[in-house]
């Protein structure tokens, strides 16, 4: 008997191995909120049985794009004048979309059943904001 792989995860794993590649130059912004919609979606599809699972999801996904955040942040400071200023401003919006995130995961993990509609859409929501912010900045990187 094959073991039944969840719809869910199949998309996720799928947006997770193609998250870890540098944004190419040529994607679009309709690109970059599909990715951040299918991780959405992904986890929006959980059920509050399979809460443990999409904490683990979620804590992952975020744990990635805190270390491209951090790249970023190193990319940053090898910069100078208004670029580096305007860099500096990006990774401080990344880092507080990265702690909004953060919150929903707690929430995430904290919600019951009467909440877990509302906690996977919270997750979701800042998810995909901290996405779009991330790809806009890799965006501007490449200027």
């Amino acid at each position: 008997m094959r073991p039944r792989i969840i719809p869910a995860l199949v998309v996720a794993i799928g947006v997770l191995a193609t998250s870890a590649v540098p944004v190419p130059a040529q994607t679009t912004s309709t690109d970059v909120s599909q990715k951040a919609s299918e991780t959405g979606q992904a986890i929006k599809d959980y059920t509050v049985e399979k809460k443990d699972e999409a904490v683990a999801h979620a804590k992952k996904i975020t744990a990635d794009l805190d270390a491209k955040i951090k790249d970023l942040e190193a990319q940053a400071s090898k910069q100078t004048g208004e670029i580096k200023a305007k860099s500096q401003a990006q990774i401080k919006d990344l880092k507080a979309k990265r702690t909004k995130a953060s919150k929903k995961v707690a929430e995430l993990s904290r919600a019951t059943k009467a909440s877990w509609d509302r906690a996977k859409e919270g997750f979701a929501d800042a998810y995909r904001d901290l996405a779009a912010a991330y790809d806009k900045a890799v965006a501007e990187f490449k200027k």
